[in-house]
């Protein structure tokens, strides 16, 4: 039959002058369409005939914005596609299209139902609706007991059906079928025309590409190919000489563009769960490099956190915000001398007067020979003031202190610390009232300290005894010098701005520098600056496993995304934008850091139990909620950094070299 016969009755759809499409073969090109001129009608269907490289697929995946011709002109709608950047070509496809592929290309880890639901996510279709839509479609087709299963448990024309039901989803004005029999048995491929005539007669315009010459003179009009070039185009007998309104494209509303971002991200989500459950081993190694380097960080932080607390711990059993003045010029003063002494009580006492100043207690030190009964020892003899307790910060276990009558009286008491009383009362009974001989000294003891576990200072296995300082220089030393007096600084007082009017004061008082200055709240920065800095140098140390774990996320993903080339194929035929397919992968790179931190942080965990039980009294790890915070943002920080290029490359592969592959 004659095309002008036809043509006057029908409404252009689609236009295409002098459309070329070139390929690249080496350093050249290897030209595939010679200037095609097309017209093509609402409502038709159209066969594209021609042996294999006559250029049918090529035509036809231009005509469906799959691919761009290299020139010429191409409009539909009558608007003009060759400008059309990729998000307006995915609006073509998605609001327009409907493909049937020769393979069908059903997504394997979601079951009919879903694949028919994905064009109207992409679409922002309500959820309700495009589920009650996609039933009403696949039962239509026969498949209304099939929704839950997945392609491989239903036959070849059973995904076809699907196909179809796929490409209908958000109205399919133009149904665009590629080989839609050519894997099917005779049975089922007769089935399918049936469908496709039904669609056309309902007023879809269908464009089937075959090399089969009685499947197209099925079709109203056949268009043959044949290297490239249109050598015949004619319609057949099945020719209608009335025009077959077209379909309603619009088929539902629009969510709105909040809600349906939310639908495309929850769509990617599920389907990065199944990718991972679909590749459970390699998702695992992939997690290990994160679960190391989680796992590594976390301990080595714990580890530091647990090793600054006990050394703080110990420092604040040399007393809490405490300066000591020391006898003697400073170590490595030459003018140092073993035996000088200068510092006096009176320093000790003007250094009280001072306004800073909430405690003072002066200290001299000996060691002597102590017995008890049977028992003898060799003990460490502290004389020191009255105030000492609150200097310090001790406290008693039994008894009591010293007071300033002690002081004056030179009172020959003594008080014990818990090595002391274990050694000489071997930890039982009432040492209270008891008398001891501190060299040729007889002590009465009044008191017993709680114990005190420090790795500074004196050896903590050597019996401490304390007397009042009067008593130990006076009667036992015969001396009228000190070795140190401690100072408790007023919370109101800037350590060191006490630190520099004792050291002022002092000086002014000798007329020289003759003495030390230790203020601990020095001592607890240095020892709080030297932790953190070398747990900051080991973290960044176990952060190198991080990065490689990175890396190993983004070599993963790359080979992910070269073996689902064709999932990105089909969610670009059927609508998805660039940004939906990267972000597909973004939420499955992030995902696999995200599960590769908890894992990391578990494991960080176990080894901090391991630690605490066997790891002794001078080895512990501390996990802080801080750290575990900071490795599920390190986690996810690592998914996105290294799950961008690959997400990237793969929102940028074309939909029909995608589908080719």
């Amino acid at each position: 039959m004659n095309s002008s016969t036809t043509q006057s009755n029908k409404t252009p759809l689609i236009e295409v002058v002098d459309l070329v499409r070139d390929f690249a073969a080496g350093d050249g090109t290897i030209r595939v369409l010679h200037g095609i001129n097309l017209t093509l009608y609402q409502g038709e269907m159209v066969a594209i005939i021609g042996q294999s490289g006559s250029g049918k697929s090529t035509l036809m995946n231009i005509l469906g914005c799959l691919d761009k011709a290299s020139s010429g002109q191409y409009r539909i709608f009558n608007q003009s596609v060759d400008e059309l950047d990729g998000e307006a070509l995915a609006k073509l496809r998605r609001e327009h299209f409907g493909f049937i592929f020769q393979r069908y290309h059903l997504l394997a880890d979601i079951n009919a139902e879903d694949n028919v639901i994905v064009p109207a996510i992409y679409a922002g279709m309500d959820g309700n609706a495009r589920r009650d839509r996609a039933k009403k479609l696949l039962s239509s087709l026969g498949l209304g007991q099939k929704l839950h299963n997945r392609p491989n448990q239903l036959s070849g024309g059973q995904q076809q059906r699907v196909s179809i039901a796929r490409a209908l989803m958000n109205g399919g004005e133009v149904i665009l079928a590629d080989e839609p029999t050519g894997a099917l048995d005779s049975q089922s491929g007769i089935e399918v025309m049936k469908i496709l005539h039904e669609l056309k007669q309902a007023g879809h315009t269908i464009i089937m590409v075959t090399h089969d010459p009685s499947l197209a003179s099925q079709a109203e009009r056949v268009i043959e190919l044949k290297d490239g070039y249109i050598v015949d185009d004619y319609y057949t007998a099945n020719a209608r000489l009335t025009n077959t309104p077209p379909v309603n494209a619009t088929k539902f509303a629009s969510k709105g563009r909040l809600f349906g971002l939310f639908d495309r991200l929850k769509e990617a989500f599920k389907m990065s769960l199944f990718a991972m459950m679909a590749h459970k081993m390699r998702t695992l190694l992939t997690m290990l490099g994160i679960i190391i380097g989680i796992a590594s960080v976390v301990s080595i932080v714990g580890l530091g956190q647990d090793s600054k607390q006990k050394i703080l711990s110990e420092i604040n059993q040399l007393g809490t915000n405490t300066i000591t003045v020391i006898n003697g010029y400073p170590f490595g003063d030459p003018r140092r001398r073993y035996g000088q002494n200068s510092l006096t009580v009176q320093d000790a006492e003007a250094v009280a007067a001072q306004p800073y100043a909430k405690s003072v207690s002066p200290q001299v030190d000996s060691s002597v020979t102590t017995r008890f009964k049977n028992i003898e020892t060799t003990a460490n003899i502290n004389g020191v003031g009255d105030e000492y307790l609150n200097v310090t910060g001790e406290k008693l276990a039994m008894g009591q202190g010293f007071d300033k009558s002690s002081i004056l009286k030179m009172t020959q008491d003594v008080i014990l610390d818990n090595n002391a009383y274990k050694t000489f009362f071997a930890g039982k009974g009432d040492p209270i009232g008891q008398i001891i001989l501190i060299g040729n000294v007889p002590a009465q003891v009044v008191g017993v300290l709680n114990s005190k576990d420090t790795s500074f200072g004196r050896q903590t296995n050597t019996p401490q005894l304390y007397m009042p300082y009067t008593t130990v220089m006076y009667r036992m030393l015969g001396s009228s010098y000190i070795d140190r007096f401690v100072v408790l600084i007023d919370d109101n007082t800037p350590s060191e701005v006490a630190e520099t009017a004792i050291s002022n004061l002092i000086q002014s008082r000798h007329g020289t520098d003759d003495f030390n200055i230790m203020n601990t709240d020095s001592f607890r920065q240095a020892v709080e600056s030297t932790t953190n800095s070398m747990t900051l140098l080991i973290s960044s140390i176990a952060i190198i496993s991080l990065i490689v774990g990175g890396i190993g996320v983004m070599n993963i993903m790359l080979v992910s995304v070269t073996e689902r080339t064709s999932e990105i194929g089909v969610r670009m035929a059927v609508g998805a934008r660039q940004s939906d397919i990267m972000q597909q992968f973004l939420i499955e790179a992030v995902l696999v850091c995200i599960l590769g931190g908890i894992l990391g942080v578990l494991l960080s965990l176990v080894i901090g139990v391991l630690v605490n039980r066997f790891g002794g009294e001078d080895f512990g790890m501390i996990v802080s909620p801080l750290s575990i915070v900071a490795a599920f943002i390190c986690s996810t920080l690592i998914g996105i950094v290294f799950g961008y290029l690959p997400a990237r490359n793969a929102a940028r592969l074309s939909p029909v070299e995608a589908l080719g592959r």
